[in-house]
C-alpha cells in the first residue's frame, strides 16, 4: 500500500508539472460569452486526448503548430457554478487539471460605467503614492526600485492609491482611472506597464489580484468607480506566450521586426495604398512591444475573455484602451461588441490620438461617417484630443485673430455634430503622454483656472491628470519620466506633503482648493452632466457659453484677453431669458443680468442663474 501511495503521489507531481498555466484561470456561470476556450500550456500538451467529467460538452479543441499549446472549448450555457475536472490522456498515461465555474456577483451584468457625471482622476500608478515600500523590488521579476531613476521603478502601488482614496473623493473625484497594472518584466522603463507580460497578473510590484480586487471595493464604499487602462494592440516583449509562440501569427511579423508608421489615417483614407494601412495596423508600436493580431481567431478570443475576466473578477466599471485605432479595426470592433455585449452598461474610451474630429468620430460608436464604409467601431467614447490640442495653446494667444484666441475652442465644439454620442466624450488638458499643462503655462494659476472651468462645464467626461490639482509640471522634452514625476507625499521620506492641508505650500493650496471647489461642485450638477449647451463666438477674447435643460441654466464667462472686459448681456438674451440675476459658484458674488458685466482679464465667470 504505502507503494502505491508513493507512486500516485510521483504521477500527481508529474501531472501537474505536465501544465504550466491555465487561461482564463477559471470562469463563471450564467454568462453570455457562455462558449469559454481555455487554454492549456504545458510540454507537448497537445499529444494528449482531452476529456471533461460533469457530462460537460466540449465543443471544439484547436491544436497549433506549437505542441506546447491546446485551445478547448466548453459549453456553459445554463450550468450551475461548480467544480469539475478535465483529464489529458496519451496512452496508458494520464493527468488531470481541477478548474471552476464560478457564482457571479448579483445583477454583474448591469453594472453601470462611467458617464458624464463623472470625472476621472488619470494615476500614473508607479508614481503616486508608495502604499507597501515592502514590494518595491521583487525576485519574480527583473527591474528593482530605484527612485533616483527618473524611468526607473519609484514603489508606487495599489495600496498607495487605496490610502488615498479620502483624499481623492474630497478633491471631487468620482472614477480612478490607473495606468497599466498587470506585470511588465522589462528590464529598463517597466514602471509604465504598457508592455505587459502577464495579462492575467498584477504586477508584484503594484501588489496582488487581490489587492486590485480590494481597490474596486474600496472605491465603491465611496461612491467611487474602477476604470482598467487595457492594452489589446500589443504586449511586452518578454510576455511568456511571446517567447513560445501559439502560432507564427499570434502576433505580426515581416518576418520579425517591422516599425509602425503610426499613419492612422490609412483605416479609412480612401485613397490609401494597402502596403501603407498594413505598416500603421501590422507594424509595431515600439520595437519591445510585438504586435498583436486580433484578425487570428485565437488571439481575438484569448483577449476578449480576458477583458471579461477582469471586469468580472475585478468588478470594474470601465475600460480606457491603449492605443485604440492601431488595432485590426474590425478585429477590435469585434472585442468592443462583446464586452458591451456581455455589459450593457459599461462604458469604453478608446485613446484615438488624432488630430481632426471628423476622423475622431469614425471611432465612436455607431458613427455616420464609418458608416460611409459600413464600419461600427462600438465602441462608446473617444478622447477629445482636438480639444486638447487647443487647451495646450489658446491661453498664450492674448490677442484674438481669426485662427487664434478663445476661438480655437468654439471651433471645435462647431464640430460636435460629427459625434454620435457628445456627452461620451473625455475631455481633458493633459495625460501622461502629453506636456504637463503647468509646464506650458508656467503655472499660471489664471490659465489652470480658465481650463479647468471649460473641462468642468462642457459636454463629456472631465480628466484630471494626477498632481494638477497642486500644480505639478513636467516637461515632455526632458523625457517621459518628467511628465510622470513622483507625487509630493505619496513617500515616506518626502518633505512636501501635499496630500494634506498642512503639508502643502502656498501655491499647491491655491491650486488644491479651487480644483476641489469646482469639481465638487459639478457632482450634483444634473445640468452639466446631461444639459444642452448654447455658445457665442468669442468678442475681445471673451467666450460665452450655456449650459441649460428645463430646470436650470448655468452661464460661464471666458476671458481669455488680459485686460478687463465689460460687455452688455441683450446679446445673450435667448439664453438667459426671464432670469435676472447670476451667482459665480467661485467667489459668490452677484451679477445683476439686466446690467453690463465687467470681468477681470485671464478670469472666469461661473454663474448659477437665479
Amino acid at each position: 500500500m504505502k507503494k502505491i501511495t508513493l507512486l500516485l503521489l510521483f504521477f500527481t507531481s508529474v501531472s501537474f508539472a505536465q501544465i504550466q498555466k491555465v487561461e482564463p484561470p477559471f470562469w463563471w456561470s450564467n454568462m453570455n460569452l457562455s462558449d469559454v476556450q481555455i487554454m492549456f500550456y504545458g510540454k507537448n500538451i497537445a499529444q494528449n486526448e482531452v476529456t471533461v467529467s460533469n457530462g460537460i460538452i466540449i465543443k471544439g479543441i484547436q491544436k497549433t503548430e506549437n505542441p506546447n499549446y491546446v485551445f478547448v472549448t466548453i459549453d456553459t450555457k445554463n450550468l450551475p457554478a461548480q467544480d469539475f475536472v478535465f483529464t489529458f490522456k496519451n496512452g496508458k498515461k494520464s493527468f488531470s487539471q481541477n478548474y471552476s465555474l464560478k457564482t457571479r456577483k448579483v445583477n454583474s451584468k448591469f453594472r453601470k460605467g462611467y458617464d458624464s457625471s463623472d470625472m476621472i482622476y488619470l494615476i500614473m500608478s508607479d508614481r503616486f503614492a508608495n502604499g507597501n515600500p515592502n514590494n518595491d523590488s521583487d525576485t519574480s521579476v527583473t527591474e528593482k526600485g530605484d527612485r533616483n531613476n527618473k524611468d526607473g521603478r519609484h514603489g508606487g502601488d495599489i495600496e498607495g492609491i487605496i490610502i488615498h482614496l479620502d483624499y481623492l473623493k474630497e478633491l471631487g473625484v468620482t472614477a480612478v482611472w490607473p495606468t497599466p497594472l498587470c506585470e511588465d518584466n522589462d528590464e529598463h522603463a517597466s514602471y509604465h506597464t504598457y508592455g505587459q507580460s502577464d495579462v492575467y497578473k498584477i504586477d508584484p510590484r503594484f501588489g496582488t489580484n487581490e489587492d486590485y480586487l480590494k481597490l474596486s471595493t474600496e472605491l465603491h464604499k465611496r461612491g467611487m468607480k474602477n476604470i482598467m487602462d487595457y492594452v489589446t494592440n500589443h504586449w511586452g516583449w518578454q510576455h511568456w506566450m511571446i517567447k513560445d509562440l501559439p502560432t507564427y501569427d499570434w502576433i505580426h511579423q515581416f518576418p520579425g521586426y517591422s516599425q509602425s508608421n503610426y499613419k492612422m489615417t490609412t483605416q479609412f483614407d480612401p485613397n490609401a495604398s494597402a502596403i501603407d494601412t498594413k505598416n500603421c495596423v501590422d507594424g509595431w508600436f515600439v520595437k519591445s512591444m510585438p504586435d498583436l493580431n486580433q484578425s487570428n481567431p485565437l488571439v481575438l478570443n484569448y483577449l476578449t475573455q480576458n477583458a471579461i475576466w477582469w471586469i468580472e473578477y475585478a468588478d470594474l466599471d470601465g475600460f480606457r484602451v491603449d492605443t485604440y485605432s492601431y488595432n485590426d479595426k474590425d478585429g477590435i470592433s469585434k472585442w468592443t461588441k462583446a464586452i458591451t455585449d456581455e455589459y450593457p452598461n459599461f462604458n469604453i474610451v478608446g485613446e484615438v490620438w488624432m488630430h481632426n474630429q471628423a476622423q475622431m468620430a469614425y471611432w465612436q460608436k455607431d458613427s455616420k461617417v464609418g458608416a460611409i464604409e459600413s464600419f461600427n467601431s462600438h465602441l462608446p467614447s473617444v478622447m477629445d484630443f482636438t480639444l486638447h490640442d487647443a487647451l495646450e495653446k489658446v491661453f498664450n494667444e492674448d490677442k484674438a485673430e481669426w485662427d487664434k484666441g478663445m476661438i480655437k475652442i468654439y471651433d471645435n465644439f462647431a464640430n460636435d455634430f460629427l459625434y454620435p454620442n457628445i456627452n461620451n466624450m473625455l475631455v481633458f488638458a493633459e495625460n501622461h503622454d502629453t506636456n504637463r499643462f503647468n509646464q506650458v503655462y508656467k503655472n499660471d494659476f489664471k490659465k489652470y483656472q480658465m481650463a479647468m472651468t471649460l473641462l468642468a462645464t462642457i459636454r463629456g467626461i472631465p480628466q484630471l491628470y494626477y498632481g494638477s490639482e497642486i500644480g505639478m509640471s513636467g516637461n515632455k522634452s526632458d523625457g517621459d519620466g518628467d511628465i510622470r514625476r513622483d507625487f509630493p507625499g505619496g513617500w515616506n521620506n518626502d518633505s512636501n506633503n501635499a496630500f494634506i492641508s498642512t503639508g502643502r505650500t502656498t501655491e499647491q493650496q491655491q491650486f488644491h482648493d479651487f480644483t476641489a471647489k469646482l469639481f465638487n461642485w459639478r457632482k450634483n450638477k444634473e445640468v452639466v452632466h446631461f444639459g444642452k449647451m448654447m455658445h457665442y463666438v468669442p468678442e475681445n477674447n471673451v467666450y460665452v457659453y450655456f449650459r441649460y435643460n428645463e430646470k436650470e441654466t448655468v452661464m460661464v464667462v471666458i476671458n481669455n484677453n488680459p485686460d478687463n472686459q465689460t460687455f452688455k448681456t441683450k446679446r445673450f438674451s435667448e439664453s438667459i431669458k426671464n432670469y435676472t440675476s447670476g451667482k459665480d459658484v467661485l467667489t459668490d458674488k452677484s451679477f445683476d443680468l439686466n446690467k453690463e458685466i465687467s470681468i477681470e482679464g485671464k478670469s472666469v465667470l461661473l454663474l448659477e442663474l437665479k
